[in-house]
Parts: C-alpha cells; structure tokens; sequence
C-alpha cells in the first residue's frame, strides 16, 4: 500500500510538473512597465510587485517605476507600508497604477486607532518613515519637533512617564531606532485610564517593527560617524594661579605662598620641574572619536505567516588618548530581535517576539573628567623622563628597575599627597569592562470569537525581560614617584627620587557591581465592535492588565495592576464618546484603601461631517474634543507599609549601667496612618484639530489643566514640634495625604505640504507651553513671611537671596553693622567685593529669611518647549533641517566652576572678580581662599537663563538612480550625510554648551549608505 501511495505521488508532481511545463511553453509573455502612484500623483517608492503563484517579484523604484515580464491577463499583487494592497490584471497597455492610502493604525494603548482619528490627548510619530530622511541613533531624540506635548523629557510637564515597549514597561535604549514603527504619546487622563496607577503621569508607548505579507525583503544599512567636542571648561595654567592664590590669601589678610620666581619658573621654564598641567590639552585627548554602526533587517511574509528580522551593532570611541583608556576605553553593542505573526486558523492568531541585546564598555579605574575639573595645575607632573636622572643616582636607578616604564621613557609622577592620580591610574592601574545583557521575550494570542458574537474577539499578551550588568577587570597597585631637583652648572636634573606606593598586579579578575533586573508582564482582553444601521458604532473592551519588576538590592518589587471598562460610541461618524473606568490597586495603601476606581471620559464633534461645513471645500477635517479623569496613583511615593508605625533601634541613643554595658534606645520612625489613600489626577482637557486644502495645511492644540491633590507626605509642621526629635532621631508624625500640584498648559502643532514647482515641501512647528503650581502647602506653619511661601508658586521654584551689588569699600563693610545696614548671618567675616543682599523682611539681618522666588528651574522641561523641522525634497535629493528651542526657565551657577572658594581650581571666570581697580566693572566677588559662606550661596546674582535654540540636525540624502546599478539583487541604494548638534543660540551659550566634571557635549558629523535587496 505504501508502495503504492509513493508511486502515486511520484507520478502526480511528474505530471503538474509536465502541465506548468506545457503552460509555459503555451502563455504569451507581455512586457510591463508601469508607474505605481498615490492619489494625488505622487510616486509610491519601494511598492513591491508579485506576481502570485510563482517567484517574480521587484520593487518600484524612487519615481515609482517598475518593470517586469508576466502572462497576459495573470494577476499580481501591488503593495506598499501605508498603503492598501491592489490586485492587478496583467495587460500590454498597462501604464498606471493607483493606490489608495491605508489609514495607519496606531497604537493607542490595548487598542489601535486610525491615524486620522485619534482620541483626545493622543500624539504619533511614524518613527520609520521619519528614519527614511532623519538619521538618529536614541528612539525619543528631537520628538519634541513632532509630537506636542513631549518636551523630551515627559509629558505635559510631569515628572515622570510610563515607557512601554510592545506593551511591556522597558527602557527606551533596549530598542534602536532602526526597530521602531510607531511611537504614541498619550498624554491626557482619559488616555492613560487604562494603564493604573503607574501610567497616571503620561504613557510612551513604543512600537516596534513587524513583517508584512510580501516577497523577503532585506535592508542594510551602516554609519560612520566623527564626534567633536562642542566646548571644554577653561581653567588657569599654575603661573595665573599662583598669583590670583596669593591675592586671595591677601583679601584674607594672609601671606602668599608662592614667590615671584615660583610664578616665574611655572610658566614654562621647565614643565617637568614646574609643571602646569592642562587635563583638556592634546597631550591627554583626541580632537575627535568614531562612532560606526551596521544593521540588517530581513522581512516577508505571506497571509499565514509574517517575520521581521533586525540584527545590529554599535561602536562609540572616547576622547581619552593615553594609557589604557587609548585602546580600551570603546562601548559596544549588539542586538538581534525577531518578530513573528501567525496565522493558526481562520479565527486564532499568534504573534511571538523575542530579543537580546549584549553591551559591554571598557574603561579605566578612575574618573578622569571628574578629575580634570579638581586638581590644580601646578601639583605634580604626570609623567617624570628618566633621562634628567642623574648618572651617579644608583638608588634611584635601582628603585625604578621593574617600574611601570611609559613610551620606554617616563615613569609615573606624584606626591605624598596625589600618590595615585587620574594619568597614573589610566597608565598603571588596570582596566575594567562592563558588561549588559537584556533579553526580552513577548508573545500573544489573538481569537476571533465571533462563534460566540459577532465582532467579539480576544487579545492576550505576556512578556517576560531579564536584564543583568556587572564590572569586571583588574585593579592594579601602582607607585608614583616624586623628584628631587637639583642643578649643576646650569643643568636641571633629578638628584633622587621618592617613591610612594608600589606595584602590584595580582592578575585576579574582580567582578563587582552585579546588577539584575526582571519584568514580568500580562495583559488579556476581550473587544467587542459593532455597527448598527451603518448609523451607530459601539465598541466596548474589558482588560485586566499587570506587571512586576524586581531588581537586585530592592526587596519590594515594583507592582502594578488593574482591571479596565472602556466603551465607545460613535454617532454617524459625526459625535462620538468614550467612558473608562479603571480599577487600581496598590500595596502601598493600608488594607481597606488598596483598590480605588479611576474614572475617565471623552466627548468628540467632527464639525467637518456636520451640512454647514460640508459645502466648504477648503476644510478636510475639523474636529472638537473634550475629556476629563480623574486617577488614582501611588507615583511619587516609594513606601511600603508607610500607614503603620515604625520603631527601630538604629540610631538610637546608647544607655548603660555602672557595669558599662550600653543599651541602644528604641525609638519612633513615624506614626500610623491607616486612612492613608492615592493621591489623585483631576484633569480636564480640550481639544482642537484640522485639516485645510486637501490637508496641505494641519493643526492641532490641547488645552489642559490638571490638579494632583492627597500627595503623600511627612509633614512634620501639622504636628506639635514635641511629635520629633532630632537626637535620637525620633518621630510619630505619619504620612498623610496633604499636598496638591496644579500644571496648566497648551500644545500645539502646525503642518504643510505643499509641491512648489519640482520639489516637494513640508513644513512642520510643535510646541508644548506650560505652568505649574503648588496649591496646597501648610506654609502658614513652616514661614513667618508670606513672600516665601511655596503655595502659589511654581513646583521647580528657584529661592534664593536678592543681590545689591558689592561691598565696595570698607565703610560699607563698618555699616553692615545690624544698626546702620543689615549685617549678614552667614559666619564669614565681610570685606569690600562681598556681595551684599536686600534685608527682604527689615529685620536688619540677612539670612534665610531673606529669600524670595527667583525663576523657574525647568526640572521637569522647559516651560515652553518648541520645534521645528523642514524637508525638501527634489526628484532624488531631500534635505531635512530640525531645530529644537526651549525658553523660560533658569539655573544657579553652583558648582566648583563657579563658586571657586578654599583651595578649588581656578576657572576662567576668577578672571573678572572685584578689586580695589575693578570695582566698577567686575562680574565676580573677591578671592578667598576661605569658605566664602557670604558669596557662594542660592542668589539672584548667580542666577542665570537657559533660554536656547538649537540648530540639532541637518541632514541631506541622496537616492541613486536605478539606471546607474542595473542589477536583479540590489533594488535600492541611498547615501546621506548628517550633522547632530551644530550650533546653539543662546545668551548664555557657553555655560550650556559646557558639561562640567564629566565628558564634553558633542557634535555628530555622520556619513550613511542603505541599500534595499
């Protein structure tokens, strides 16, 4: 039987395979060469065209051309992303083909929306298509330009927002930008109800790329990039040093500490014996480092199965240019993600998505940048030359025989006090690498049930995340050495040497700073869409959704979960509403108080649809929305079991008896609150967007203003001061709801398109305007004056002391006595170039009392956040121009760069303090080489603004002309080249240009080629 069946077989492919012989021999080939374009005539560049049922298969090139040889009157299929796939009839005269626009479906949060009807306080970026023309290499950069309501930091200026990627809360830098599809802003209560407690605050959802059910396509594409230093701090060589030291010592009535001929020798007599030492000089840094990545993506598919393939690697240089940093100082990473959907049967689908991403850095065991900044110039020198030893120096010969010998020519220099050193530590104190690896893994299951009902289905979704880094390297013991100079004859040379430390290499790998991260997440739902007399659109959906992430060193995991009810009802494709209602819970409240109701809504009017406007041809779309929220959250609020009261014996005080053994007291950490709750986002929002002149013109704008009230607090000045104490440290007063936050803001985007001539150009503005408040506050209880009270006053206030220029002279100094003049409180003794402040309360004294609101701080963005961005686009060349600005906010110059007190470094700015001469013109208060209490502290004189526009990105590409590469394999070919942060405008552009203890900002200058196979 079974021989039978074989032979069958056999003979039934023989004879198929003789029929498709015979047919072939009989069909008529025709030659086709079609354009393919939209509906408004513009080509559709990378439409791909199969003929069904064999392996023919090309793409449309960037005029929307293509060419082929099929049977007369078969059928092949036209398709492209963002378009509806078209079934053509071959024919000889076949010279166009139409598509029509697939309205984009978005990801919305549980639910997807077509890209023209979005719900109220929602924002997208087609990441893909804006990839096609803007380079970038972080998924939310320059967002801003596109997306109203993202400053690139959160939404609608909150602190804090809900990253989801595919559903599951994941870093932004797991995924590459080359991964991504979509990325969805929501942003207003009423569109983030569904996510819980946790996604209260604003939710990013992040979407990334699936296959579509075409011929295997593979797109490859790699960078190289050079990265510039935009601006390095400026610090004084040791001669200007030494002089302005001995000056300072002079204000404080001291006597200097170096000599003319100390100044004198340091200027560059001998800087091996005199040394001044510039951390940002070329001996140490390179003028630039490389940046270069590669990527492939391989996708297809067919009806029952679809794939998406993304295999990348990344490598970014470092500006360090000695020692080990040289060769090891190079960040690397490599990921692969594939992305699969099934179709099982008619009515059950799968989707299975795993990834892994390995990243590992090396470094130095030391923070050089950090370094940089502290240590004065004139301390040690770095790197000692063994020829200035003497000959007849046998010890000194003999103590550095088996020395770390650098270049075969130095040894490595310090002193007693810099014995190890950031350049000794690069050369001789070992390497570190560490090491990162992600992996993700997400699946679900989609069911038609319409079994059951029609237009009822089911959605699932789990994933799980594991994430682990540690350091591992070696850290080696080193020696420095000091020299002794001595001259002969006119002849510098190092009479003997001192060493401090040894040289040790143990050649043991240490692993330390283990960290491990694991998220498990789920969600499942039922939907249920219908439509009735074509009038009446009901959608409904009911969810339960959680997810848990732990962490190393955190015993109480991060937990959030609900249960959601949403239901839509759309009237005539005219009015239409939406209610949620979410169920959240907590473990952070008391029993009884863990499970609150989060309630939303939304009301939408498409004006356009209604008779009065739709005889107005210049409006495409014209529609109103209203929404409003109010949800529960334990954000903000790390506690567990904060409703119970704590008593510890850690840090408490010590008792005993004559016999001398000590007990440790046991005292209060907090009262019980056990009507403790969530705290609450009460919002409401309008909402206004428009298409104009066949939507060649677009705007949009949000209006909200939302209150955040029953913030969770400590607040010590509701209770008798009797309820703390400060040793032993004591307290019985619980956490309450108390505080409330007000935000209040606009967005705004504006678009147009418009073809001028031969090219193609769009214009685009985004913007995001906002005011916070403190509404509730007990301040009546904290400050004696109104003025300072923080109700009523933004949440990232600035407060700080008033200035009123300098003390100029010594009688001035006599009258801030406390009788004639307000006397500062603040220890130092006052001389003439103090700065001097207003006594805001007229009590004669400045103190802290004295401090007023001074500006807003920007902490959670700037208050107004902009951007721009322009593209022109000519047959194969298009430009793309983004800039990014952000206005309103200020900050306090406060670090050692400024505040330069004590013994710190001397910056540049030291350069135009106060003296007797310059009292008239100086910037900066007198030199002292004490704490400087006076000076150096939260005022307006330090006070200054980060208004700024920048130029962020330029980018021109070029696509070649398939004429020139006449080839089966390769269908497309692309060059661009782009610069990253070009230029800033700004008043204060060098302060912002500048990072101060750690690596420079950079510019980008980058070369790019895709190919598409």
């Amino acid at each position: 039987m079974m021989k039978f069946l074989r032979n069958a077989l056999v003979l039934s492919v023989f004879f198929t395979l003789l029929a498709g012989v015979i047919k072939g021999q009989d069909a008529v080939k025709i030659p086709i060469k079609a354009v393919v374009h939209d509906i408004n005539g513009n080509p559709v560049k990378g439409a791909s065209i199969h003929i069904e049922g064999s392996e023919v298969f090309t793409i449309a090139n960037q005029a929307g051309e293509f060419s082929l040889s099929a049977d007369e009157n078969s059928t092949f299929t036209v398709s492209a992303r963002g378009y509806k796939t078209s079934l053509v009839i071959a024919s000889a005269n076949l010279k166009l083909i139409t598509l029509t626009k697939d309205d984009r479906l978005i990801n919305v949060g549980f639910k997807n929306a077509e890209e023209n009807n979005l719900p109220a306080g929602v924002s997208s970026v087609n990441l893909a298509q804006l990839f096609e023309k803007n380079f970038i290499t972080y998924g939310l950069d320059g967002l801003e330009a596109f997306a109203p309501g993202f400053n690139g930091n959160n939404l609608w200026g909150m602190n804090t927002s809900l990253i989801l990627v595919d559903g599951v809360p994941r870093d932004v830098n797991s995924v590459t930008p080359n991964e991504i599809e979509d990325i969805t802003f929501l942003k207003s209560a009423s569109a983030v109800a569904l996510y819980g407690s946790r996604g209260a605050k604003g939710v990013i959802l992040i979407t990334t790329k699936r296959g579509l059910p075409i011929k295997q396509k593979i797109n490859v594409r790699s960078n190289i990039g050079v990265n510039t230093p935009k601006r390095y701090p400026q610090y004084l060589g040791s001669s200007e040093y030494m002089t302005l030291y001995n000056e300072a010592l002079a204000n404080d009535g001291l006597a200097a500490v170096y000599t003319p001929d100390m100044i004198y020798n340091h200027s560059g007599i001998n800087p091996y014996r005199y040394p001044s030492v510039d951390y940002y000089s070329s001996e140490y840094l390179k003028n630039s480092f490389a940046r270069y990545d590669g990527v492939a993506e391989i996708s297809g598919g067919n009806e029952r199965a679809r794939y998406y393939t993304n295999i990348g690697f990344v490598s970014t240089g470092s500006l360090i240019n000695f020692g080990e940093a040289k060769e090891n100082n190079t960040t690397e990473r490599f990921n692969i993600r594939g992305n699969v959907d099934m179709q099982l049967t008619k009515a059950l689908k799968a989707r299975v998505d795993a990834s892994a991403v390995f990243s590992s850095g090396g470094g130095v065991n030391t923070n050089y940048w950090a370094s940089a900044a502290t240590l004065r110039p004139h301390l040690f020198t770095p790197l000692i030359p063994i020829n200035l030893l003497e000959q007849s120096d046998e010890v000194s010969r003999a103590m550095i025989k088996n020395a770390k010998i650098i270049d075969g020519q130095y040894i490595l220099g310090g002193t007693q006090l810099d014995q190890t050193n950031p350049i000794a530590a690069i050369y001789a104190g070992g390497n570190n690498k560490f090491v990162q690896r992600q992996f993700q893994f997400t699946t679900g299951i989609d069911a038609d049930l319409k079994g059951i009902l029609n237009g009822l289905t089911f959605s699932s979704s789990m994933g799980v995340d594991y994430l682990n880094s540690y350091n591992q390297g070696y850290r080696n013991g080193y020696a420095t050495y000091q020299p002794n100079w001595t001259t002969y004859s006119g002849t510098t040379l190092i009479g003997s040497l001192t060493r401090w430390g040894e040289d040790t290499k143990t050649g043991v790998q240490n692993i330390a700073d283990s960290y491990y991260r694991q998220t498990i997440s789920f969600s499942g739902q039922f939907n249920y869409n219908t439509t009735i007399s074509n009038k009446h659109h009901i959608s409904a959906l009911l969810l339960a959704a959680a997810y848990r992430q732990s962490q190393s060193e955190v015993y109480q995991p991060t937990t959030n979960s609900n249960l959601g009810l949403q239901l839509n009802y759309d009237f005539n494709r005219k009015y239409f509403a939406e209610l949620t209602g979410a169920v959240v819970r907590s473990p952070k409240m008391p029993p009884g108080k863990r499970v609150a109701l989060s309630p939303a809504a939304s009301i939408g009017w498409h004006l356009n649809e209604e008779s009065f406007l739709k005889g107005v041809s210049f409006i495409n779309d014209l529609t109103l929305t209203a929404s409003g929220g109010i949800l529960n959250t334990d954000l903000d609020f790390d506690e567990y079991f904060a409703y119970e009261s704590i008593y510890t014996a850690t840090g408490g005080n010590w008792y005993g008896w004559n016999d001398g053994t000590g007990t440790q007291s046991t005292d209060s950490r907090r009262g019980s609150n056990m009507d403790l709750t969530f705290a609450k986002r009460k919002e409401i929002s309008i909402g206004l967007k428009a298409g104009m002149f066949n939507n060649q013109f677009n705007f949009g704008a949000n209006f909200f203003r939302n209150n955040i009230t029953g913030i969770i607090g400590q607040i010590n000045v509701l209770y008798p001061s009797y309820f703390t104490t400060g040793f032993p440290s004591s307290s019985f007063v619980p956490y309450s709801n108390y505080n409330s936050d007000q935000r209040t803001g606009v967005d705004f985007y504006l678009n147009f398109n418009k073809r001028i001539g031969a090219v193609d150009w769009t214009l685009g503005m985004s913007g995001t305007y906002y005011t916070t408040k403190a509404t509730k506050r007990a301040d009546f209880l904290t400050y004696e004056n109104s003025y300072q009270y923080r109700a009523g006053k933004p949440l990232d206030a600035i407060w700080g002391l008033k200035s009123n220029g300098f003390y100029m002279d010594a009688n001035e100094v006599a009258a801030a006595d406390g009788i004639n003049g307000p006397k500062p409180a603040f220890g130092s003794a006052l001389a003439p170039g103090d700065i001097k402040y207003i006594d805001q309360n007229g009590d004669k004294i400045i103190d802290d009392k004295d401090q007023v609101y001074l500006g807003r701080g920007g902490w959670f963005g700037a208050p107004f956040t902009a951007g721009l961005n322009l593209t022109a686009k000519w047959k194969n060349l298009t430009v793309f121009v983004l800039g990014t600005g952000r206005f309103g906010a200020s900050a306090m110059k406060s670090d050692n760069y400024f505040w330069v007190n004590g013994s710190d470094k001397y910056s540049a700015v030291v350069r135009d303090r106060w003296t007797p001469q310059t009292k008239n013109t100086a910037t900066f208060p007198r030199l002292t080489t004490s704490n400087g209490d006076n000076n150096f502290r939260a005022s307006d004189f330090w006070l200054y603004s980060t208004d700024r526009f920048d130029l962020s990105k330029v980018q021109i590409s070029y696509t070649i002309p398939d004429k020139l590469f006449k080839s089966k394999v390769l269908k497309e070919l692309g060059l661009y080249v782009a610069g990253f942060n070009l230029l800033t405008i700004a008043k204060e552009k060098e302060i912002l240009e500048m990072n101060l203890g750690g690596a420079p900002q950079t510019r980008l200058y980058n070369l790019g080629v895709k190919a598409m196979f």
